[in-house]
């Protein structure tokens, strides 16, 4: 047994020698709490509540842009926004819900429920954990600095970008959009990919190499299957959308001609390699989701999820027909009819393995005992909502169809039925289900479904007006309108259903809010889950489990309870044989990731200020930008050399045979 636990050192469970750092510029932190506790932790489950902290502030932050949006067009000949603004709310709306907020909340749960459903202390890398969540901070600072300028007219960063999400050539040419906002969004994407591609080779090592005893592939809880997916997308996706930025930077600052149609570059680059990367975006944001609402549907039908193995595989299949479908965001730009019938066909194909998924859903809940808790609700509305954008997404594989409703409000709806009710209904759900789990409170039922009735009607009021407004020739990213033009009454239903839609989005959050601090306090298990996370307490501790669970069966907790005995002893001769090895081996906080990243900020904030230093010869930007360009870089390396000197250091916890835990540090060999 003492074998099995061991290859679980480090982060997993057993005892790992702690070797004293050859060299540590600052003291290792030993505070848990507080500012401090906060900067420097490598606990996976405070990471992930960074994230979704952060992630929920961009998540407000882009919604109150939608409303400006929304309030822009409420009326004809409206002049509430200027047009300038009016497209960097859209540009950085797209950006903030994409990048900012979908994106980060998986990593959240990805950060708090990957150790736990395969029974680890930690993830893999604790350290490079820490780091991604910083570098992720320093992207999000890039892309959102440029608003400062509307506040502070002395910094001069021209606005928010004002390209679109997208950032489609010629639009990103120094001759259309000089601003430096621009420079800084490329930047900030940049530094972004860096975050998720450190962040998806840490859960793929977590989830391939640190899997509790029994935990086989295909016991895996279809979470973590999608998980696995979505890193290994984002390693695959993210190189394509590098060399574009890489190429559009170049573009603007050293006079290369990648995408710049009079020196013999072609703008229709930059859309293969963007759509290369952003259909796969796609399914990066929607596997989670779609792992979310498998968990939650078997507990609440109280029975197992049907079809496990072709969840699974349909997952998988999504994944790898997701590479193959990028063009068909592109049949109006002349691709011809043999690359337009093949992406259009590969488009049918990947609506197959997604309406699998569907039906297994469906199957897990005919016959069930359906509880109609606040999460169900949000689960079965995703269902139903993704479904909607599914049937639109098929109507858009058509090429002739497409080509009429191609760059109007009726893609609009399509993608926000999706990424909405498709994405964020399902991280609606999985925010109230785990919250128990991670904050020890519940959540009160009656205002949970006043806040899910809410979103759902304003959400379907907004954006199903919209696909008649498409219909109707409303072209997308439109500032104004005529009011002879037939779109007054569905751009004003809309924007009232913006507003209730805002309502309903305040009123969940502010309940969440009000439940972390008087809501009924939770036990372990509130919904009688089935997954491991659900067998330790809420919240749950620093060291995750007192003894590195067995696992018997697919529903390892389901099974748990029904043979208690057999696990009791099991567990009692994990933690002797752990308490023999030394206890459990937990790693240090570090001050070097986030110095890391502060590094990274400074020298790439300053790199986007240099204009054309090559071309240019600039001797006032390069003397005032450069050296801090390669003082900030400089940091990143220090940080970074200092950090692998650190050594594996580390503390140790002792669980006694009645449950206390005391702490101790040095060698226990």
């Amino acid at each position: 047994m003492a074998e099995a636990l061991a290859k679980h050192a480090y982060t997993g469970g057993a005892h790992a020698p702690a070797k004293k750092a050859t060299f540590e510029l600052f003291a290792r932190p030993t505070a848990k709490t507080g500012l401090i506790g906060w900067l420097t932790t490598v606990d996976h489950k405070k990471i992930g509540m960074l994230y979704g902290g952060f992630a929920i502030l961009f998540f407000l932050i882009g919604g109150l842009e939608a409303l400006l949006i929304r309030t822009q067009l409420i009326v004809p000949n409206n002049h509430f926004l200027e047009a300038q603004t009016y497209n960097e709310l859209f540009t950085m709306h797209g950006t903030t819900m994409i990048f900012l907020a979908v994106m980060p909340l998986n990593a959240a749960f990805f950060n708090l429920l990957i150790p736990l459903q395969v029974g680890a202390r930690d993830v893999a890398f604790p350290r490079l954990n820490s780091f991604s969540l910083w570098v992720w901070v320093v992207g999000a600072i890039l892309l959102n600095v440029g608003w400062l300028s509307h506040f502070v007219p002395a910094w001069k960063f021209g606005g928010a970008p004002s390209i679109g999400w997208f950032g489609y050539a010629p639009l990103t040419s120094k001759t259309f959009t000089p601003q430096l906002s621009t420079d800084l969004w490329v930047f900030g994407l940049q530094v972004l990919g860096l975050s998720s591609i450190v962040a998806s080779l840490n859960f793929i090592v977590t989830i391939i190499n640190m899997r509790a005893p029994g935990l086989t592939m295909m016991r895996l809880p279809v979470f973590t299957w999608m998980a696995l997916v979505t890193s290994f997308l984002l390693i695959l996706a993210l190189p394509a959308i590098a060399i574009a930025l890489v190429e559009v930077m170049f573009d603007r600052n050293f006079g290369t001609n990648f995408f710049e149609v009079s020196g013999g570059g072609q703008p229709i680059l930059w859309q293969h390699l963007f759509w290369v990367f952003g259909h796969p975006e796609v399914y990066i944001l929607i596997l989670p989701p779609m792992g979310y609402v498998s968990e939650i549907l078997p507990t609440f039908s109280r029975k197992p999820l049907f079809g496990y193995p072709i969840i699974v595989f349909s997952g998988v299949a999504i994944g790898f027909i997701g590479f193959g479908v990028w063009s068909h965001h592109m049949f109006t730009t002349g691709l011809g009819n043999v690359a337009t019938a093949a992406f259009a066909l590969a488009t049918m194909a990947i609506a197959v393995p997604t309406g699998v998924k569907i039906f297994n859903w469906i199957g897990t809940l005919w016959g069930g005992q359906i509880q109609t808790r606040v999460p169900m609700m949000f689960a079965l509305g995703f269902i139903w909502m993704f479904m909607l954008g599914g049937f639109s997404g098929i109507m858009h594989s058509a090429a002739p169809a497409d080509a009429q409703q191609q760059d109007s409000y009726f893609v609009i709806a399509h993608f926000h039925y999706v990424l909405i009710g498709g994405a964020t209904f399902a991280l609606l759900a999985a925010i109230h289900y785990w919250f128990p789990k991670f904050f020890g409170r519940m959540v009160p039922e009656f205002w949970g479904k006043l806040s899910f009735w809410l979103i759902f009607v304003g959400f379907n009021c907004t954006f199903f007006p919209m696909h008649f407004l498409g219909l109707n020739g409303m072209p997308r990213r439109t500032w104004t309108y005529d009011s002879n033009m037939g779109w007054n009454e569905g751009n004003l239903f809309a924007s009232c259903g913006a507003y209730l839609l805002g309502l309903g989005i305040f009123t969940y959050f502010a309940v969440l809010v009000w439940s972390f601090f008087k809501g009924k306090v939770a036990g372990n298990d509130p919904w009688d889950g089935r997954t491991m996370e659900w067998s330790i307490p809420s919240p749950p501790p620093e060291h995750n489990f007192a003894a590195i669970p067995t696992v018997h069966a697919r529903d390892a907790w389901w099974y748990e309870k029904h043979h208690q005995e057999e696990i009791a002893k099991e567990k009692a001769e994990h933690i002797k044989a752990e308490e023999s090895h030394g206890g459990i081996h937990m790693p240090d906080q570090s001050w070097y990731p986030i110095i890391a990243a502060f590094g990274l900020l400074i020298g790439t904030y300053n790199m986007a200020q240099m204009h054309h230093p090559v071309m240019m010869f600039d001797r006032e930007m390069l003397s005032s930008h450069l050296p801090l360009a390669i003082t900030g870089l400089c940091i990143l390396v220090t940080a970074c050399y200092l950090w692998s000197l650190e050594g594996p250091g580390g503390y140790h916890l002792h669980i006694a045979p009645d449950g206390k835990v005391t702490e101790s540090r040095g060698d226990h060999h």
